[in-house]
């Protein structure tokens, strides 16, 4: 079958393309329903990377978040209308210590390799995860491989961690600020969940936590356990440093944001309050699991996440496609959504 691929060819200009693949390969065959506009993917659209970097991986289909319906699986494994979460993360080979999601040879859609902008996704059967039936709001859904990364974080933040948990703080106050301390409160309901942001309507939206702090009016004596910084970009060094001003002695501090550039940070105090410091970066096929049963047993979990949809828009050609894009980049707060209808 001709399979139509929306390309990005270069900043801010997309193409058609047409693969001719064979549906009676060992591969499930997805219909994208709903798919969300991550800051990665914004990074290659306005063509902020490096140009060597966009002259490697463009043209590429972008987007790496997103939901689907099955259409058609030559083993039948998957039954046609099967709603399931799109696992971007491609591993090629296996590793009895390292994490698929750190091995240099796993491909990563929308990175290097065509995401999700396509007329049907041609998917290997360990890379879907269906979702419950009950779960009626896909749109929201569609951001679920960003919440995938921040639990993945909090998974490796078990293993290294110290025993006393019973204030966890959270840098940023931004989309993945927001989903980690959803996640934190539903994971350790007896602890302290404590937002640190500078923008007093986003931190509005944290009702849930144990208190919010502006980070230029943080009260003396405010400690906590650990702490999780979710800022990123030219904020990410003063978060850091912060929290290792502010943390217990053999704290972890789990680093989630990107930053294109090195930052400093005060090693002294790191070594004097036995800190660890420990970095986390996309997710696995088995935290897409972990989710998509959390979903299930935890719809409140949904319906917090809910409160972080901002514009919806239904694409139907490449205008929309481009009109999504440029919206999302004046949104304040909240993931924008595309309901695909290509």
């Amino acid at each position: 079958m001709i399979n139509q691929v929306y390309q990005l060819v270069s900043p801010r200009q997309f193409e058609v393309t047409y693969n001719n693949e064979d549906i009676k390969s060992d591969k499930v065959i997805v219909r994208p329903l709903y798919l969300s506009i991550c800051a990665a993917d914004q990074r290659y659209y306005t063509g902020s990377r490096n140009h060597k970097v966009l002259e490697q991986k463009l043209p590429m289909s972008l987007i790496h978040e997103g939901v689907g319906e099955v259409v058609y699986d030559n083993k039948g494994i998957y039954h046609p209308g099967t709603r399931v979460l799109m696992v971007p993360n491609t591993p090629v080979e296996e590793d009895e210590v390292i994490a698929e999601n750190y091995l240099a040879s796993s491909k990563f859609r929308s990175s290097g390799y065509d995401g999700f902008m396509q007329d049907y996704v041609f998917m290997n059967h360990d890379r879907v995860v269906e979702i419950d039936e009950g779960i009626e709001d896909l749109s929201t859904i569609a951001y679920s491989e960003l919440v995938t990364v921040s639990w993945h974080a909090i998974q490796r933040f078990k293993r290294k961690s110290i025993a006393y948990k019973n204030s966890l703080a959270v840098w940023g106050d931004g989309n993945l600020g927001y989903i980690t301390a959803i996640l934190l409160h539903t994971v350790y309901p007896n602890a302290k969940i404590y937002v640190f942001g500078k923008t007093d309507y986003k931190l509005s939206h944290f009702s849930f936590v144990e208190k919010v702090f502006h980070i230029h009016d943080v009260p003396e004596g405010v400690t906590f356990d650990h702490g999780f910084e979710c800022v990123g970009g030219k904020g990410s060094q003063s978060a850091i440093n912060q929290i290792i001003d502010l943390i217990s002695p053999e704290g972890t501090i789990s680093l989630l944001g990107v930053n294109e550039y090195p930052v400093e940070v005060n090693t002294r105090l790191v070594l004097e309050k036995g800190l660890t410091l420990f970095g986390s970066s996309r997710s696995g096929v088995q935290d897409f699991k972990d989710i998509a049963n959390l979903y299930k047993n935890h719809p409140d979990v949904v319906e917090k996440l809910a409160l972080l949809k901002g514009n919806e828009f239904e694409v139907k050609n490449i205008n929309d496609a481009v009109k999504a894009f440029e919206e999302d980049l004046s949104t304040s707060w909240g993931k924008t959504v595309i309901k695909w209808i290509m």
